[in-house]
């Protein structure tokens, strides 16, 4: 598996070891992500959770507009996680080298964007037009999802950009209002199901569980078995070391 670091240029992300605001403080970070086992970077300017604020576009990109440079100089990938067209090219000409789009790839900006450069493009489900206006599955999930991909890469094909195209269930998503024991649930039922999607013949990423619960010990482990292509994780080296444990690597 391919580890994506995250590292949250957004002041309100759950996770306070990931954020970074500064080109310094987000060279340090990126350097600790590689040295723990990340083989590149995903970098955000807008929280995605619940009690994050929304900022507008301009307010995004100037979160991450110097970091993309600094953290370039590692000679690594870098993920752009935006569901805004304009911070997303922006970033691309600074110096990402992959789109993770937030907003499921649903809109025909985001796909010309992707048109204009050569780079992977991660495509995550969303039952909404982004993470913050995201509506309850109530079907199978998984069912969903493929209805869902379908039409996303019936729009990749018209750009010609199926080939570019990684498939991810968008578990780091979920809408606002879920308590954690139903999306323990919905995860669990996505994780344990994953083979459904390889029907696409793409490759899969995944936001790996991180916070240290028993509950997310076991999606960890439900989740490298199925081994997935690509993972964004907090701490690479509990990843590291849950496939050792699964003799993975």
């Amino acid at each position: 598996m391919i580890i994506y670091g995250v590292i949250n240029a957004s002041p309100d992300s759950l996770a306070d070891d990931s954020i970074a605001t500064t080109p310094e403080a987000a060279m340090q970070r990126a350097e600790s992500l590689l040295a723990d086992g990340a083989d590149a970077i995903d970098l955000g300017g807008q929280g995605s959770t619940d009690s994050s604020t929304v900022v507008d576009w301009q307010i995004e990109w100037s979160r991450v507009e110097h970091l993309i440079p600094a953290i370039a100089r590692l000679n690594v990938d870098i993920s752009i996680d935006s569901w805004r067209p304009e911070v997303v090219s922006r970033s691309l000409q600074a110096g990402a080298t992959v789109i993770n789009a937030a907003d499921g790839m649903q809109t025909d900006e985001m796909w010309k964007v992707a048109s204009d450069f050569d780079v992977p493009i991660v495509v995550p489900f969303l039952s909404g037009p982004n993470p913050r206006e995201m509506a309850h599955v109530r079907a199978d999930p998984i069912e969903v999802m493929i209805e869902f991909f379908e039409a996303r890469l019936a729009d990749a094909d018209r750009f010609g950009l199926r080939s570019r195209c990684i498939v991810d269930p968008g578990t780091g998503f979920a809408p606002p209002d879920w308590p954690w024991e139903q999306r323990f649930v919905y995860q669990k039922q996505v994780y344990s199901n994953l083979d459904a999607l390889r029907q696409f013949g793409l490759p899969i990423y995944i936001a790996l569980p991180w916070k240290d619960t028993a509950q997310h010990e076991e999606l960890l482990d439900i989740v490298v078995e199925q081994r997935p292509d690509y993972g964004r994780a907090h701490y690479p080296a509990t990843i590291r070391d849950t496939q050792r444990r699964h003799s993975i690597i």
